[in-house]
């Protein structure tokens, strides 16, 4: 188990076009590829653990993949039965969207994962497309993998779900684009909307009304993509956290995504006092340009709304909430429970660990504003804890175990880090 020390930053000017692509979009780039007829250029793509996995799935479903190391290609002819089982790794997001995408697929798909992943639900997919006619089973009742599907023929539906999940939606879109009708999902708040814009710039008919998405079925092939993925929001939101607790530090990040779907963080975090400015410089699939932060001091703030649009980045924008004048609350995030650890548990935990007051509810927490001390905090394999404990360490030091999960999203992440303070792995 690998640990690393963080030294205390005094103050730190960082300017860079680094930041890890964009995970979601990597995935789905690698996925949605085996919709398409012709030749998908992805310009970008995140080489990490999670999205590799991806990417070696869509090799063994059959489509010819090629990588000169700047730009990726993929190839298919359709989705062909694989000969061994796909192993997602540690990616929920990679297991819940191949669901959809192979339960109408001809052939036997068994998809399993690590540790972490095999411990994490997924009866919120395996449910609803069963409900259509997807044959699906897994563990506990098709609710933790190894999931095994056979595809089937599936029915047009007309589902509410009951979480804002951006998974659940994009894996009953992916069901409905090879259903028998057109089908329709509403969700109770609107989540992230890569698949939609993605599937939309391919020529898919998605259509969207308020909290409603109504997809019909491919009459024929998608077009291939030709993108540049984007730089990953959430990873960026770990230096932008870095500057907002930092006197006198300040970040410029280049080439990132500006949907309003992800960078919600950015907003609380302005809410809180700091320092944000956007600049959009490109539009095809997703707005693109560049966030500069710059520090401010912070006052507390409550969090209760478009939940589903920050979701990953609250465990970083707590360590801002741990610097910030009075206290914070984080309400209606119960999805934190089933993210790569409990991340209710996990932040609260390790918040006390380092001297920060906190107080645990069921869908979230409140954080009371101090001063943050050193201490010895266990990401749980989660990099998402591993990288904001990292980011704290800013303004006190820490010493962060089990840090190799940071290899899942962001390759770079200590690299980054070393242009703001001394690190030692």
């Amino acid at each position: 188990m690998m640990r690393v020390s963080v030294y205390p930053s005094d103050v730190f000017s960082l300017h860079t076009n680094a930041i890890a692509p964009d995970k979601s979009i990597s995935h789905r780039c690698a996925m949605f590829s085996l919709l398409a007829q012709g030749k998908s250029r992805i310009e970008n793509f995140l080489r990490a653990e999670d999205t590799l996995n991806t990417l070696e799935i869509v090799r063994q479903l059959g489509a010819k993949v090629e990588d000169d190391g700047m730009v990726i290609t993929i190839k298919s002819d359709g989705i062909h039965e694989p000969s061994d089982i796909l192993d997602c790794g540690n990616s929920g997001t990679g297991m819940r969207l191949f669901c959809g995408l192979l339960s109408s697929a001809k052939g036997h798909f068994v998809l399993t994962g690590d540790e972490y992943l095999k411990r994490r639900p997924m009866k919120r997919v395996t449910q609803p497309l069963r409900a259509i006619g997807a044959s699906l089973d897994g563990r506990n009742g098709g609710d933790l993998a190894p999931l095994a599907i056979r595809g089937a023929s599936l029915h047009a539906f007309d589902y509410e779900s009951k979480i804002a999940s951006a998974q659940v939606k994009s894996a009953m879109i992916l069901a409905a684009l090879r259903s028998d009708g057109v089908c329709s999902f509403r969700e109770p708040q609107l989540s992230r909307d890569h698949t939609e814009r993605m599937l939309l710039g391919m020529g898919a008919t998605i259509a969207i009304e308020g909290l409603t998405t109504k997809i019909s079925p491919l009459e024929k092939p998608l077009s291939p993509l030709d993108i540049r993925v984007p730089s990953d929001p959430s990873s960026a939101f770990f230096f932008a956290v870095a500057a907002a607790i930092t006197p006198n530090a300040s970040v410029v990040i280049e080439g990132v995504t500006l949907n309003p779907t992800r960078i919600e963080a950015f907003k609380v975090l302005e809410r809180m006092g700091s320092d944000i400015t956007y600049a959009i410089e490109s539009e095809k699939y997703e707005p693109i340009g560049t966030i500069t932060v710059k520090y401010a001091p912070l006052k507390g703030v409550i969090v209760e709304e478009n939940i589903a649009w920050l979701i990953d980045e609250l465990p970083a924008l707590s360590i801002a909430m741990a610097c910030a004048q009075g206290e914070s609350t984080i309400k209606n995030a119960e999805e934190l429970r089933v993210k790569e650890s409990d991340r209710i548990k996990t932040v609260v935990d390790n918040l006390n660990l380092c001297g920060i007051a906190t107080h645990e509810y069921p869908d979230g927490y409140t954080v009371v504003g101090g001063t943050l001390r050193k201490a010895t905090v266990n990401s749980y394999g989660d990099h998402r804890i591993a990288m904001s404990f990292c980011i704290a360490g800013l303004r006190c030091g820490m010493e962060v175990e089990d840090v190799e999960c940071i290899n899942t999203s962001f390759p770079n992440f200590f690299e980054l880090l070393g242009h703001c303070t001394g690190v030692i792995r």
